[in-house]
């Protein structure tokens, strides 16, 4: 049961980088490419259908964090709190620039929106960097050391390509290039490499401090029978929205 739950949240951690990856990227490319209003409202309405199902993958992460190895939060997140807690502030800024963007007419109310979508989506990307390093360094261990800041840049750079190749896939026209499936598979495995590492050097560590078999067993026979629907509703986003469903169609909701 550890074996079959470690593979359940390896693949949630996995899918998250590889999907909320490319939204972030877009935030984070949103000064860069989007140079006009218009250029930046294509680029939000090139994501805008895929955030709220890529979101899932976090939510879902976390419940299976804290319900397969909940020894975690004491003996590793616990010293992460003030950078949870910025993370989570970053992601409420990201957010809250997606949805209060379109509210109001207005060059400057737009501008400061986008801008708080850019900054949400840098808080995010560097902050998983700081994240995946403190964990892989242990207890007690700083998220600002120097390594954990060299890899908060190289999440942001993997981010800001697999955005970067997303917008190829499904806008071009918004990135100045054309990407296929192919390219976005593999920028998507690039930007969940990292965590794929780290999660691979903490095998021993985490399945030694799984929960209790009989909470596992409560947690497949309450869990497990949804995972099919949760693949069902990502396979139904994709496929609904794919290259040449409305890409540049400015989503009312956002």
């Amino acid at each position: 049961m550890e074996l079959i739950w470690f593979a359940v949240f390896a693949l949630l951690l996995a899918g998250y980088f590889a999907l909320e990856g490319f939204d972030l990227g877009v935030g984070l490319l949103m000064p860069v490419l989007g140079r006009t209003q218009e250029g930046r409202d294509r680029m939000v309405a090139a994501m805008a259908p895929y955030v709220l199902a890529n979101e899932v993958w976090l939510v879902a992460l976390a419940g299976a964090l804290f319900g397969v190895y909940p020894t975690l939060e004491g003996e590793i997140l616990f010293g992460l709190y003030p950078l949870v807690v910025a993370m989570l502030l970053g992601w409420i800024t990201r957010d809250a620039g997606l949805w209060f963007r379109r509210r109001i007419d207005g060059a400057g109310w737009r501008r400061f929106w986008d801008l708080m979508i850019t900054l949400g989506s840098l808080v995010l990307s560097f902050g998983w960097g700081l994240a995946l390093h403190a964990v892989a360094a242990g207890p007690g261990s700083s998220p600002l050391h120097p390594l954990g800041l060299l890899l908060g840049v190289v999440m942001t750079l993997l981010f800001a390509w697999h955005g970067w190749t997303f917008l190829g896939w499904r806008a071009p026209g918004t990135a100045g290039v054309s990407r296929s499936g192919r390219d976005l598979l593999l920028s998507g495995a690039a930007a969940a490499f990292p965590a794929v590492v780290v999660l691979a050097g903490g095998v021993p560590y985490l399945l030694e401090h799984s929960a209790p078999g009989t909470t596992l067993s409560v947690l497949s026979i309450m869990v497990l029978p949804f995972a099919p629907v949760m693949v069902a509703a990502q396979v139904w986003v994709w496929r609904t929205f794919r290259p040449g469903k409305d890409a540049d169609r400015i989503p009312s909701f956002f």
